[in-house]
């Protein structure tokens, strides 16, 4: 029986992912997913993707006045978190990746509230920086302009 106890113990860490997400972090993740990463995001469709994502300031209905999406899909992004950035400005959970993204811009141009928020889109090439939690990005911090 102890025998089969420990089989059955090495089987179950085996399978046990490395990689599994932290359920504090899950929330986050999903809202920093849904807010920044699009890998089909350009620059003529800022207003139906955040009118359809329901992105506004938080706790509110107000208009964002600036969103930015990464043009990437999210495993790419949360390699910043995982060896594919490094700290940034010695702030300890803030990473800038090490490779420049793809990123859509999104300004708001009118409205007030939400869903009569209307955006200009504007493409770029920037270094990201990210604040990650247990190597999950929860945070779009800013980008830094690839010249």
């Amino acid at each position: 029986m102890h025998q089969s106890a420990v089989i059955l113990l090495l089987v179950l860490c085996a399978s046990l992912s490395t990689d599994a997400q932290p359920a504090d972090v899950r929330e986050r993740y999903k809202t920093f997913l849904n807010q920044h990463v699009n890998g089909n995001m350009n620059e003529h469709i800022c207003t139906s993707v955040i009118r359809s994502r329901h992105i506004t300031k938080p706790n509110t209905n107000e208009c964002k006045e600036v969103n930015t999406f990464i043009q990437a899909n999210g495993n790419t992004v949360k390699s910043v978190c995982t060896g594919g950035g490094r700290i940034y400005n010695y702030q300890r959970n803030l990473y800038i990746s090490l490779n420049p993204f793809p990123v859509i811009t999104c300004t708001l141009k009118s409205g007030t509230r939400r869903p009569n928020c209307e955006y200009r889109g504007h493409k770029s090439t920037r270094y990201i920086v990210v604040a990650c939690e247990q190597g999950w990005p929860t945070h779009y911090d800013e980008g830094i302009i690839n010249n």
